[in-house]
């Protein structure tokens, strides 16, 4: 809901318990003069908790949106495309509920935050999140990135270095490159994202239903069980998104080499893959990028899809807690 609707209702609601008539507005009923509300008394109380902004603003004016829960040391989630901070529930509510402060905030283009027609490339996706280290002061933190988010921190890291950062974790991560190139044989034909983008302009909500129902999450494999509240959930993040937006990040997933961002990580490093994911394969990705990181791990999830958020999320909660607690 836009601001100034916003505005609008609550003025209505107010005014309707007022008895008042707004412009445009009609009542069954003549509309009665309301006495001056009384102003508070000085020393009244307040209640409830502290509150928190949930939005900043970036130097070149798109409003990020983030959540911000618990109390502890840091962990700074990044989400995948075209999801937002909701996808991440699962696992900061774990880490939240065991003495973590859990951040997570939603790209640029995607979820609650700002739409902006131009920006929508992995440069200006870790510029906003060195922002929004910067805008809470975060330190020592663990950044843990899913899939795009992956790259984002990646490039986080290639672009800000590790000043505010203590530990760094890949889930189902896209770098080094996931498009097939000379250099990349082991990548993903560039007309498995075209087939993308052109599906995303033909039809974005039909498109929003067939990843999360097949190969996102493994439902197409035999003997699957399909959970059609996370296939709606996923639906429901991904409209939520910017059509121009998501339609930008695919270029930005998948066509970005992060090879050299890799190889100035300089902190303990956690990579965690399933060896069946059909959207970001683990050889070209999650191996390769161990390779290239000198102080990591790899865990390799046997069987799993790319979604493991979800579908491995009791495991993958204990590993990212006790990669915290480490």
């Amino acid at each position: 809901m836009d601001e100034a609707r916003r505005r609008l209702l609550i003025a209505g609601a107010l005014a309707a318990g007022a008895g008042i008539a707004l412009p445009g507005c009609s009542s069954s009923e003549s509309p009665t003069a309301a006495a001056p509300a009384s102003p508070p008394p000085e020393s009244a109380p307040t209640t409830g908790v502290s509150r928190t902004m949930s939005t900043f603003t970036t130097k070149d004016g798109v409003e990020i949106y983030y959540k911000d829960w618990g109390k502890g040391p840091a962990v700074v989630f990044s989400h995948g495309w075209p999801l937002d901070a909701d996808s991440w529930e699962s696992q900061m509510y774990h880490l939240a509920a065991n003495g973590f402060r859990c951040i997570a905030h939603d790209r640029r283009g995607h979820g609650r935050s700002s739409q902006p027609w131009d920006g929508n490339d992995m440069d200006h996706y870790a510029d906003d999140l060195a922002q929004l280290l910067d805008h809470l002061d975060v330190k020592d933190a663990t950044l843990i990135g899913f899939s795009t988010g992956g790259g984002e921190v990646t490039r986080y890291v290639g672009r800000h270095g590790t000043k505010r950062v203590k530990k760094v974790a890949l889930v189902s991560a896209v770098p080094p490159l996931m498009v097939k190139t000379d250099a990349n044989p082991g990548g993903l034909p560039i007309s498995v994202f075209d087939g993308i983008r052109a599906g995303l302009l033909a039809n974005r909500a039909q498109l929003f239903l067939d990843i999360p129902s097949g190969p996102f999450f493994g439902y197409n494999r035999p003997g699957a069980k399909p959970s059609q509240g996370v296939i709606q959930a996923w639906w429901a993040q991904g409209m939520l998104g910017g059509h121009k937006n998501t339609y930008d990040s695919i270029k930005a997933f998948s066509e970005t080499d992060f090879t050299e961002d890799l190889k100035k990580f300089d902190v303990p490093t956690l990579i965690v893959h399933g060896d069946d994911d059909q959207i970001v394969p683990i050889d070209a990705a999650g191996r390769a990028s161990a390779k290239l990181v000198k102080d990591s791990k790899l865990i390799v999830y046997e069987g799993a899809p790319h979604g493991i958020t979800d579908t491995h999320k009791d495991r993958l909660n204990a590993d990212l807690l006790a990669f915290a607690k480490s």
